[in-house]
C-alpha cells in the first residue's frame, strides 16, 4: 500500500495490515458492503445464436422483471425468448437502446437474486481468464468481508483488502468501521472517450445509507474526527447524498454522479482507493481528491516500484 499525505514528500510504503498502526484511531471508516450477485446470464435463441446478458437491478414493482445489458451476434428484438438452461428461459420484454433490455424471469423461480444464484454465472473482469467459467474460489475471493447487500456487477475492489483480524484490529484501535452500499455497475468502468470531460455521462448506480451510518457521520464531523472512505464507491455514494452543507441524508437513491476535478468535497477527509487505469472516471475522482499532480507522482513511484493494478492490485492511502 501507497500512503500518500496529499503530496507531502516523501511517500511511504506499507501493508495494508499495518493500517491500524497507521490511523489515529479517531477515524470513521465507511465501508460498502454491496454483494457481487452471479448477474451473467448465458443463453440462446431459438434460431441457436447465442446471448449474453449482464442483470443490472430489478423492478421494485415486480420482482420477476430485470433490466439487464445484453449482446448478440444479432440484434435481439422485444417478445424473444432465450434458453438459459433446459426448460429455463428469459423473454426479452423491452429493447431500450443502447444495449439495455428488460426481461422477464420465469414465474415461481423468486426474488431475482435467487434466479441468478440458479442459474447466473459470476461477472468476473474480462481481464481474469476463467475459460471454463469462474471457480467456486472466484465466488469466494470476490467479494469483501463486508458484503451482505446483493445486487453489485462488480466488487466493490477497495474493500477486497480488509479482513476479519484487520476489521477487529482497527476497532480496538478506536476507529469506527460503519457501512454503505453502492451497487457497482458497468458504467463505473467505462472510459471517458468524450473530448471534454463535462460531456462525460455516467450511468446510474443505485445506493444506499443507513440511519446510523448517517448519524456517525454528523457526529464525526461535529467532533472534527475524519471520514476515511474505503472505495471510490463509498465516496460516490456519501457525496451523493450530501447536501451543500455536508449533511448526509439517509435512505436510499441512485446517482450518475461523475467526480472529476474541481469538485468540492463535502463528507470525505480520507480515501483507501486501488490504483485505476489511464481514462477511467475513478481516476478521475482520485484526482479530484488528491490534485493531478499529486496522483500523477503517486502513480509514477507506483509504477516503478512494480505496484499491482486491477480488481487484485495494490491500494493507496490518501489522507
Amino acid at each position: 500500500m501507497l500512503v500518500d499525505r496529499k503530496g507531502v514528500a516523501p511517500v511511504a510504503h506499507a501493508h495494508v495490515s499495518a493500517l491500524p498502526d497507521l490511523v489515529s484511531g479517531d477515524e470513521l471508516l465507511l465501508v460498502n458492503d454491496a454483494k457481487v450477485v452471479p448477474a451473467r446470464l448465458i443463453g440462446r435463441k431459438a434460431s441457436g445464436g447465442r446471448v449474453e446478458f449482464l442483470v443490472l437491478e430489478s423492478s421494485a414493482d415486480d420482482p420477476t422483471l430485470v433490466r439487464a445489458m445484453g449482446r448478440a451476434s444479432k440484434g435481439i428484438k422485444a417478445g424473444t425468448a432465450v434458453q438459459i438452461a433446459p426448460g429455463v428461459a428469459v423473454e426479452v420484454v423491452h429493447s431500450l437502446g443502447d444495449g439495455l433490455y428488460d426481461l422477464r424471469l420465469p414465474g415461481g423461480e423468486g426474488e431475482p437474486w435467487s434466479f441468478l444464484d440458479a442459474h447466473g454465472e459470476l461477472p468476473l473482469p474480462p481481464y481474469i481468464a476463467r475459460p471454463e467459467g469462474p471457480t467456486e474460489a472466484d465466488a469466494e475471493r470476490y467479494q469483501t468481508v463486508f458484503a451482505s447487500q446483493p445486487g453489485s456487477v462488480a466488487a466493490p475492489t477497495a474493500g477486497l483488502h480488509f479482513t476479519e483480524p484487520l476489521v477487529a484490529a482497527l476497532r480496538a484501535r478506536g476507529c469506527q468501521l460503519l457501512p454503505v452500499t453502492l451497487h457497482v455497475g458497468p458504467g463505473t468502468f467505462l472510459p471517458v472517450r468524450t473530448e471534454r470531460l463535462a460531456d462525460h455521462r455516467m450511468h446510474r448506480e443505485r445506493y444506499a445509507i443507513p440511519e446510523a451510518t448517517a448519524q456517525a457521520i454528523a457526529e464525526a464531523r461535529r467532533d472534527g474526527r475524519p471520514v476515511l472512505a474505503v472505495g471510490t464507491t463509498v465516496v460516490r455514494a456519501v457525496e451523493s447524498a450530501a447536501d451543500a452543507s455536508g449533511a448526509v441524508r439517509p435512505g436510499e437513491g441512485s446517482t450518475d454522479i461523475f467526480i472529476r476535478p474541481g469538485y468540492t468535497f463535502r463528507v470525505v477527509d480520507q480515501l483507501l482507493t486501488n490504483f485505476h487505469l489511464p481514462g477511467s472516471t475513478l481516476l478521475m475522482l482520485v484526482a479530484a481528491f488528491a490534485r493531478l499532480e499529486t496522483v500523477r507522482a503517486a502513480y509514477r513511484t507506483a509504477v516503478a516500484d512494480g505496484y499491482r493494478f486491477f480488481s487484485y492490485g495494490d491500494g493507496m492511502l490518501l489522507r
